[in-house]
């Protein structure tokens, strides 16, 4: 059984299907010449009556080895060295009754052979292309397991590195334990909504469109009237993680626009900028400003206890990006951080 199956795969790896037409109706020509051959050397050894008993395997072969057409030619050549040669009157292509009955004969019994071979190699190749399309897609869903198995502990890996700076506050302050337990549970909750979003197949690719929802989510949640967000997004992060952790920083410097910049006045605007590094390729340049009421005398975000801060310091750590801030323009604040794609 397991002979029999190895000379089958051999047999079937073996086809001159991928090759040119020279040795595929080659091969016709020398399976019909060999079928000749060895039927006029077993002339003398058989009964009258057989005149085609070579060419049949010369026909099946070469369909099965060199493809539908060159056994055609196979089938033709062969017939005819049959009617020439085995078929009286001898050495002649005489036609009579019993002649094209005999013919006849053969094109019925080469013709069925011809098609069930053919339809047996493209049922195999058929097998064949389905066999590699299966393992290109185990091989695409391994991939993809294992990627998000890699995606799920960053995640946990952040959620964790949140909390700890959650309980490092809470520690500053036991007080305010409750207001630090609400915070790290809207702030979960925003990362589980950016989760969603960026990885639902309906909302699309385009990554300013996911800042822009994510805006007018933040926006909303935040209540605060008058405040209006403009996005111009011109480029965008090359991997997944790198897009999770840039929207997730967009997402902390609108919070704390939205917290901190219009603190008694009436409304503003956020702006939120994404493009590309002229000169410098791979490189991005996010900026985020607002006009609201700007930094306050003698800022140092390195001595500040906001959470925030400290998280989008993290987070532009982990987009290994040089971040910056400062004034905007006459009023308000300026968020730069410069990173690689």
């Amino acid at each position: 059984m397991g002979s029999g199956r190895s000379v089958w795969q051999w047999f079937a790896r073996f086809p001159l299907l991928r090759h040119g037409p020279v040795p595929r109706y080659g091969m016709a020509l020398l399976t019909v010449a060999a079928a000749l051959l060895l039927r006029l050397a077993a002339d003398g050894a058989l009964p009258a009556g057989f005149p085609y008993l070579t060419f049949f395997p010369a026909v099946m072969l070469t369909t099965f080895m060199a493809g539908l057409w060159p056994g055609v030619v196979a089938a033709v050549l062969s017939g005819l060295a049959a009617w020439y040669f085995f078929i009286p009157p001898y050495d002649s292509l005489t036609l009579n009754p019993s002649v094209g009955l005999a013919l006849a004969f053969y094109a019925v019994v080469v013709g069925v052979d011809i098609a069930l071979i053919h339809g047996m190699r493209v049922a195999l190749e058929r097998l064949q292309e389905e066999r590699r399309r299966t393992a290109s897609l185990l091989e695409a869903q391994t991939t993809m397991f294992h990627e998000l198995q890699h995606r799920v502990a960053n995640n946990m890996q952040f959620v964790s590195s949140l909390l700890d700076l959650q309980r490092r506050s809470v520690a500053r302050s036991p007080d305010g334990a409750m207001a630090a337990l609400e915070e790290a549970g809207r702030r979960l909750d925003t990362m589980a909504r950016l989760h969603r979003r960026l990885h639902d197949p309906r909302s699309g690719d385009e990554f300013g469109s996911h800042v822009e929802a994510l805006c007018r989510d933040m926006l909303a949640a935040a209540g605060v009237p008058g405040v209006a967000c403009r996005v111009a997004v011109r480029a965008a992060p090359q991997s997944p993680e790198r897009v999770l952790a840039l929207a997730m920083l967009i997402v902390e410097a609108l919070t704390n626009s939205l917290k901190h910049a219009f603190a008694g006045r009436g409304g503003g605007t956020v702006t939120i900028e994404l493009n590309p590094v002229p000169g410098q390729p791979g490189q991005l340049h996010l900026l985020v400003t607002d006009d609201g009421i700007g930094l306050p005398d003698g800022f140092d975000v390195q001595r500040l206890p906001s959470l925030g801060w400290k998280i989008i310091q993290s987070l532009a750590a982990q987009l290994c990006g040089e971040l910056s801030y400062g004034a905007a323009g006459g009023s308000g604040t300026r968020i730069e951080l410069r990173f690689p794609a």
